[in-house]
């Protein structure tokens, strides 16, 4: 199942997704920061093994949705609403911030971690905490050097919906692979960030 770039916006896209056999929705309250990755399972393949781990790691709070693996529709963040799944809402009344953690497959940028979303101060704490880690990667935390349909900068982006939004952190299928260096990362980044 694929979505065009003439959504029906009058559409429970959400809710259809959450009644499909097999997809999983996991909510985790803790602090007010938050890690969210709605586009796991099948997807974009370990972006919420990422996040729960970053989240466990931090004491963040955590939301996900998986797709089974006869699954994979890809449904555009903006059209992700609240009011379509009780645990998204619960979500979002707990948190002020968060990271949404995605995956992303490009030639050109086979080695590169985005930072989007509206965020722009945790972005820069989420590239200064992860380059010394991810020496071989390249961080981008300019939005201006991010593809346009990945900033993550859509007011309707679960990213952007937290009182102090937050950043889409998307990821290339080798940092997924092998994510424990990139986990600890996060997680310290979601500890020692001071909302200004």
């Amino acid at each position: 199942m694929t979505t065009g770039p003439f959504e029906n916006r009058s559409r429970r896209y959400l809710e259809e997704l959450l009644a499909c056999r097999g997809v999983e929705e996991d909510l985790e309250l803790r602090s007010r920061f938050g890690f969210m990755a709605f586009h796991g399972g099948s997807l974009e393949t370990q972006t919420d093994a990422i996040a729960a781990e970053a989240a466990r790691n931090s004491d963040a709070s955590f939301y996900a949705i998986r797709q089974p693996p006869n699954l994979r529709w890809h449904i555009p963040s903006s059209l992700f609403r609240a009011g379509e799944s009780a645990k998204l809402q619960a979500f979002f009344e707990r948190v002020d911030i968060v990271v949404t953690v995605h995956g992303f497959r490009r030639k050109a940028f086979a080695r590169h971690v985005m930072l989007g979303g509206s965020n722009r101060t945790l972005a820069a704490h989420l590239a200064e905490t992860l380059r010394p880690n991810l020496p071989d990667a390249v961080i981008v935390d300019d939005l201006t050097k991010i593809p346009a349909s990945i900033r993550g900068v859509h007011p309707e982006n679960p990213v952007n919906i937290p009182q102090l939004g937050g950043v889409q952190v998307e990821l290339p299928p080798l940092l997924r692979t092998h994510p424990a260096t990139l986990i600890q990362a996060l997680a310290k980044a979601a500890r020692t960030f001071v909302p200004r």
